[in-house]
């Protein structure tokens, strides 16, 4: 008899850029701030589509509210309370300072921020040349053992793991045994699936978003 595999769905949360003029205090709270109105749809779209096609056993999410919140969203139809694995976080980088900004500038400043994080992933495959990175050796160590032990947490089951695109390009990035920690762009609530089998860990899907294509119109 074969033994069952193990499917993870690790998931990118949905959209939570801040619009331009939306005023909060610090850099520090951006792990704070809700979906926004694209970023709502997109987790309901993406509920849908689970929730139609999987039977999931367990859903996880990193502890930002973005990751959180998207979690939930899919764990509607499923009947299922989110779990917190903190591994599951995103790259830890340096915040902008804006402490000395109006506050109804605040918003775009952090918006501009994540942008120019965006660029420098796609261009040089890692943050390393950023002051205050967390190291790439640690981020995929972390991502490479949460992951594990989610999996062995549930043997032959499907669950579903939100988490965020840096580290999910870490995670993948280790699992394919690249040298960039970031190829490719995670979209909003991208799935991309790892299979656990007596074998090994494969890549079986990668940052699929079909079910946001009537979203895109």
């Amino acid at each position: 008899m074969h033994e069952r595999q193990t499917s993870i769905y690790l998931i990118r949360h949905a959209d939570t850029k801040p619009d331009a003029d939306l005023a909060f205090a610090d850099a520090g709270q951006y792990d704070d701030l809700p979906l926004n109105a694209r970023g709502l749809e997109q987790a309901a779209a993406l509920a849908r589509r689970l929730g139609e096609t999987l039977e999931l056993s367990a859903i996880y999410s990193s502890a930002a509210q973005r990751a959180q919140q998207t979690a939930r969203a899919l764990a509607g139809p499923f009947g299922l309370a989110v779990e917190t694995e903190h591994r599951l976080r995103e790259v830890a980088l340096a915040a902008p300072s804006i402490e000395h900004l109006p506050i109804s500038e605040r918003g775009a400043v952090v918006r501009a921020h994540l942008e120019h994080l965006a660029v420098v992933a796609m261009r040089d495959g890692s943050w390393s040349a950023l002051p205050g990175t967390e190291p790439a050796a640690k981020i995929r160590e972390r991502m490479r053992e949460g992951i594990d032990a989610i999996a062995a947490r549930h043997p032959g089951q499907a669950v579903a793991a939100v988490s965020h695109a840096g580290s999910i390009n870490a995670f993948v990035a280790d699992l394919l045994g690249l040298q960039r920690d970031f190829f490719f762009p995670a979209g909003n609530t991208s799935v991309t699936v790892v299979r656990y089998a007596p074998y090994g860990r494969i890549l079986v899907r990668l940052n699929d978003t079909a079910h946001l294509e009537s979203l895109r119109a």
